[in-house]
């Protein structure tokens, strides 16, 4: 189990600085005017001011390539398409993969993941410890990290590749394809006023400012990590829960309730940083098989994340069959589709399945034609013990559920107060 209090300071190379602040009497994230310059522009030895005028130049730049369907092979797809900012950068509708691909009819096999509150995403590592200074005496937490899924990639700009080389999402055939559009869409003055004008005909310097402006944008605080939740406002001492919203909140937390917080962290870093409802581990929840996705009707077919089948380094380990990373729960209010798989389609019938898998499995899995219940179906024999038995998930069919139905409900009262653009309510 991944400890309450746990923190998770390391962060992926290149990314960019936070400042940390004093504010109201408790610690906040804040940042200057703009992103402040990545490592990889402050060691091109530019001058403080150079260097953030550049990364103005990488965000501004990436801003637009994030919006332009012009860089799909079908022209109709763009980052956005997925990554919609008015759903947390995360999916627009309650279908569990996306269509995408020259034709727009290409079938996804995950569900397209939030891209806000990745920033303090440490980079993916097989033995994760509590402390880097002291690793010997801390608790291997276990392959920890990644920006995906499955946590294949450390970084924006290796994740923004995914997308545009795949052929069921912008569907180009390669990075000469990538190239190509971005220059038939105008973006070599961009690139050239970055990488120099001699570099804006190089196809390798093209793609690499493509990628590295992406990732940028993708680090703008105020758009992709704003803290801007009524929960942050408690924190800062601007806001109150109520009653229903605070009941939640115990819940959430007390080990013999919801035990959410042992994973979906909900206590400030040892740095002051505010929660990140996480803890970016990767487990086995044993979610049901999704019907809905194109790829399950091959019944030979199994998505295990960690060791396959879209990463290849642990395919040998069966220890690591079915583990997926734990996303934050910042703004999971606005989901309407939940789990890698998106086999659930609401917020409530996702707490329903944690406090209910063990205790009642048939409402939840297939029945096997002997009636029998096919438990975890959407893992294969050998990968079922992975799945993981801490609270809630300790007890037994018949057992009384770790929740009652209104305390499910106050739980999901308070997840709704994580999503940002919270204002509090002004007095006279």
């Amino acid at each position: 189990m991944k400890s309450l209090h746990g923190t998770r300071a390391k962060r992926w190379a290149g990314m960019l600085p936070i400042v940390l602040v004093a504010g109201m009497g408790t610690a906040t994230l804040a940042a200057q005017n703009s992103p402040a310059p990545s490592a990889d522009v402050a060691r091109q030895g530019l001058t403080r001011a150079e260097a953030r005028r550049q990364v103005d130049a990488l965000s501004d730049l990436g801003r637009a390539l994030f919006f332009d369907p012009s860089l799909s092979a079908s022209g109709k797809v763009a980052c956005s398409s997925c990554h919609d900012p008015g759903y947390a950068f995360g999916p627009p509708n309650a279908l569990a993969v996306q269509l995408g691909g020259g034709d727009l009819h290409q079938p996804g096999v995950r569900a397209v993941p939030s891209l806000k509150y990745l920033q303090a995403v440490p980079p993916f590592a097989e033995h994760f410890f509590e402390s880097e200074d002291d690793a010997d005496e801390s608790i291997d937490n276990g392959p920890t990290g990644g920006l995906t899924w499955d946590g294949r990639v450390d970084r924006g700009r290796e994740q923004a590749k995914i997308p545009l080389l795949s052929d069921f999402e912008m569907g180009n055939k390669d990075d000469a394809e990538v190239v190509r559009r971005l220059l038939a869409a105008g973006y070599g003055k961009a690139i050239a006023a970055i990488a120099g004008p001699d570099r804006q005909a190089d196809p390798p310097t093209v793609y690499s400012t493509a990628l590295k402006a992406i990732e940028v944008f993708e680090q703008d605080y105020r758009t992709f990590y704003p803290y801007s939740s009524k929960f942050d406002a408690v924190l800062a001492g601007q806001a109150t829960l109520n009653a229903q919203e605070a009941r939640g909140r115990d819940l959430f937390e007390a080990p013999d309730k919801g035990n959410c917080a042992s994973c979906h962290v909900s206590q400030r870093g040892n740095d002051g940083t505010p929660p990140q409802f996480t803890d970016y581990g990767l487990i086995a929840l044993g979610v049901p098989r999704n019907p809905d996705i194109p790829a399950n009707k091959d019944s030979h077919y199994f998505d295990l994340g960690l060791c396959g089948p879209l990463r290849a380094d642990f395919a040998a380990r069966e220890e690591y069959c079915g583990l997926f990373r734990t996303p934050t729960l910042r703004n999971v209010a606005l989901r309407q589709t939940f789990f890698h798989n998106g086999v659930f389609h609401s917020l409530r019938q996702a707490v329903e399945f944690y406090v209910e898998r063990e205790t009642d499995p048939g409402h939840w899995y297939a029945h096997r034609a002997d009636g029998s219940i096919d438990k975890y179906d959407d893992l294969p024999q050998a990968a079922k013990t992975n799945v993981n038995m801490d609270p809630p998930f300790d007890r037994h069919p018949g057992d009384k559920p770790a929740l009652s139905p209104s305390e499910i409900d106050d739980v999901v009262a308070f997840l709704n107060t994580l999503t940002d653009g919270y204002s509090p309510t002004k007095t006279p």
